[in-house]
């Protein structure tokens, strides 16, 4: 027994692994006892958000200089302990969270209702950094429901804030149908647990090659519907656009940046890195899932006249891009799921800031009372027009190289294997494209290029725009900019996003370093 029990002392900085969690948790603690200092909420909140975001930034210098690096909390070691690890996919994934969440709290202070501050706005949204900062980080599976758990929490008090009608009814669905894809994940953690005896995800991989591949795939089948739900794939995605549009654009901004994608990246990790053999027997399931998705992503959207749902479902056209690059399984397809996650956390979270805006400029939700804007606000439509060819994947825009190399990979499947449904991945990417921007073109042309409302006989421009106020423009327009150049930057120079994208794809293919990072390396395959 003494062998499980840790007898030195854990190296310093080894402790950068769950400092981004512990901050995110003490800093919500801190402003919940705090929540009558409201005009103090923001600053804390502001400055808990950018130390994660440097010590986000640090633990991924140190994770691509040195490999994946881990720590136990408590004395015992792996597999008995609660294990952190953090390898490049989960380091970078915490990094971009922490500075999309950097940047909304800045962007909610434009509009932030008294009543929001006094319900506690901003020690939800610390939670939920803490529980998106905890499934990326985490290094057994138990824990990653856990961390779940504690997003839902923050997620449900998030979208009632105000307690309109519409965000009632909102959460109900999200709320739902996300309990039932938590039972789900907590049903599959028993089977796994009761046929390998761990939950700890180094140990599972040296463990998964011995069990039976039935008893597995069947996990599989049940970790698939369950992360699937939370991704909002096809078919089990009706919840995204029924609740998205219900809270302020800032939140529905920070759910739309970061929940889907913890889903897609628990797929990633549960799927391709713990359980590669029952992912080859689900490909074909996972390449309908991808499809379906693709397709009716963009086509939601461009059946869609309210501007939040219409986002909404363009989210749910980018989880199916990321599905994709499971379903292809090869290096090219894995690199594509994860710079599409990267690149969807920036740019799905920078259309939501912008649309925050046009609602602010109109008084509208619906598309077709928004005409206009293009002759009276320049600045929201240039930043509107670069996120939406990013989102398109228009070269060269950031879009444009995850779709590229999930087409890589559906041309390497098809030419290696004679693959058919690499073939049809690969046809779907593409037509997901071109469906995708034909949805934002007519959400371009309904909402700056035509001068009035819809259905007007006249070329007189819409009466109801009103110019934005000061503090909007500045804080606002300021934060949307921001986010929309980094977006920019990263699509003229992709060469850090797509070195991210191979080294990410060869650590889940080729797990050891991240097996030896937690000291099993005697259970690598």
């Amino acid at each position: 027994m003494s062998g499980a029990m840790q007898d030195f002392a854990t190296h310093p900085g080894d402790w950068l692994v769950i400092l981004p969690v512990v901050l995110a948790l003490l800093g919500g603690a801190v402003l919940l006892m705090l929540r009558e200092a409201r005009a103090a909420q923001f600053w804390l909140a502001l400055g808990t958000v950018a130390v994660i975001f440097v010590s986000d930034i640090a633990l991924a210098l140190r994770v691509s200089e040195t490999g994946p690096v881990a720590m136990t909390m408590g004395r015992w070691l792996p597999p008995f302990g609660i294990s952190f690890v953090a390898d490049l996919t989960g380091a970078v994934f915490a990094l971009a969270a922490a500075g999309v969440t950097l940047l909304l709290l800045v962007y909610l202070r434009m509009d932030m209702p008294d009543r929001a501050r006094r319900d506690g706005v901003y020690p939800l949204i610390l939670l939920l950094l803490a529980g998106v900062s905890g499934s990326f980080l985490t290094g057994d599976l138990f824990n990653l429901y856990v961390w779940f758990e504690v997003m839902l929490i923050a997620s449900f008090g998030l979208m009632v804030l105000g307690g309109r009608n519409i965000q009632l009814d909102g959460t109900i669905k999200y709320g739902f149908l996300n309990f039932l894809a938590t039972t789900f994940f907590l049903a599959a953690l028993g089977l796994l647990y009761g046929t390998l005896g761990t939950l700890n995800m180094a140990d599972i991989v040296g463990r998964a090659a011995e069990a039976s591949p039935a008893v597995l795939a069947s996990i599989a089948a049940l970790l698939l519907l369950a992360f699937g739900m939370k991704a909002a794939a096809f078919p089990v995605n009706a919840w995204l656009p029924a609740s998205y549009h219900a809270p302020p654009p800032a939140i529905s901004a920070l759910m739309a940046g970061l929940l889907t994608k913890v889903g897609v990246y628990a797929l990633l990790r549960a799927l391709v890195m713990l359980l590669p053999a029952s992912r080859d027997l689900l490909a074909p399931v996972l390449a309908l899932v991808a499809i379906g998705t693709l397709i009716l992503g963009p086509l939601g959207a461009i059946a869609e006249t309210n501007l939040r749902r219409a986002l909404g479902f363009l989210v749910i056209g980018g989880i199916g891009a990321t599905i994709a690059g499971v379903a292809l399984g090869n290096a090219a397809g894995l690199a594509g799921s994860a710079t599409y996650v990267l690149h969807a956390m920036l740019t799905i979270t920078g259309l939501y800031l912008v649309a925050g805006l046009l609602e602010a400029l109109t008084g509208e939700t619906d598309t077709r009372r928004m005409g206009g804007i293009y002759a009276v606000a320049s600045l929201p439509s240039v930043l509107f027009f670069v996120l939406m060819l990013a989102v398109a994947g228009v070269p060269p825009f950031l879009g444009f190289w995850p779709k590229l190399l999930l087409v890589q990979g559906g041309i390497e499947g098809w030419g290696f294997g004679r693959d058919g449904w690499a073939l049809a991945l690969w046809i779907a990417v593409l037509g997901n494209a071109l469906l995708t921007l034909i949805a934002v073109s007519r959400l371009w042309a309904h909402i700056f290029w035509r001068p009035g409302h819809e259905a007007a006989t006249t070329e007189a421009p819409n009466p109801d725009l009103k110019p934005l106020a000061p503090r909007v423009r500045r804080l606002g327009l300021g934060t949307a900019g921001v986010l929309t150049l980094v977006v920019l930057l990263l699509g003229v120079w992709p060469e850090p996003l797509l070195g991210f994208g191979r080294e990410a794809a060869a650590g889940l293919l080729q797990p050891a370093n991240y097996v030896a990072a937690t000291g099993l390396a005697g259970a690598a395959p």
